[in-house]
């Protein structure tokens, strides 16, 4: 079994001549001189040649002007379909193109500014579909005075694992150096619901996180419970007081300590 081989028909020999015309048609698109010299030329099809030339303009190094020339069928004359500047080898390219949604980062958004949420957004679920432990909740949403739209499980998980990652966190210089975490600070405010357990707000106005949401393992100077060591007290020169008694002069014993007496001990 033979493959079958593609016929290459070979490039028309007009229109590899016409360098002239594929580089005045580039000169219209740009200024004059900025079409280098002659890169060489492709056969696209029948009758259709792709000329190039370098691109001497500084802003666009790298890149390319192609020029597409062509001639009908039993014709002489040779005339420009399209010229274009493309990019070639190490030319400088734009990043791929992403959606605003993408690239937006925390902090990005301004005074005045809208951040629509798509109806597909995985992190909400619809508001009649939270379950908690009040039992109007149903009837109150039922009247319309619910939220559309509430936090769904993947919502959470998300925001739990950014706050406990955060500078908010357990894992921050001033959380390593707290004398005791926050679970045990008088000054914690756990949340409510399924996230009580985890995180709270810190009300402590001195503390470097007053107002804002911590992790239960976080810590920060401003403990309830931090116990700041007294200074230690100097022992003070006793002081004899002379006046309230009278100096006696010792008296020598009876007694010769010198001797010694048989005392009948073995």
């Amino acid at each position: 079994m033979s493959r079958t081989r593609a016929r290459v028909s070979a490039p028309d020999q007009a229109c590899v001549a016409a360098v002239d015309l594929a580089r005045a048609a580039a000169e219209e698109l740009a200024r004059p001189g900025e079409p280098g010299e002659h890169l060489g030329y492709e056969g696209e099809g029948d009758r259709i040649v792709t000329h190039y030339f370098a691109c001497l303009d500084r802003a666009y190094r790298g890149w390319r002007w192609a020029v597409t020339v062509t001639r009908a069928s039993r014709a002489k004359m040779v005339t420009v379909s399209e010229a274009v500047l493309l990019p070639g080898s190490g030319a400088l390219l734009a990043p791929e193109w992403l959606p605003w949604s993408e690239r937006l980062r925390p902090g990005d958004l301004g005074v005045g500014d809208l951040l629509p949420t798509p109806v597909d957004d995985d992190r909400l679920t619809p508001g009649f579909t939270e379950t908690d432990d009040d039992a109007d909740h149903q009837a109150v949403f039922e009247y319309g005075l619910g939220r559309a739209r509430v936090l769904s499980a993947i919502g959470k998980d998300r925001a739990a694992r950014r706050w406990h990652s955060g500078e908010h966190g357990p894992h921050t210089p001033i959380a390593h150096a707290a004398p005791a975490q926050c679970s045990t600070c008088g000054f914690y405010w756990p949340l409510a619901g399924g996230l009580r357990q985890t995180f709270g707000v810190c009300a402590n106005e001195y503390a470097p996180d007053d107002g804002k949401v911590v992790a239960v393992d976080h810590g920060c100077g401003a403990h309830s419970e931090a116990a700041v060591l007294p200074p230690p007290v100097e022992q003070a020169i006793p002081i004899l007081d002379d006046l309230g008694y009278d100096l006696m002069e010792e008296v020598a014993g009876s007694v010769d300590e010198s001797a010694s007496e048989e005392l009948g001990h073995s």
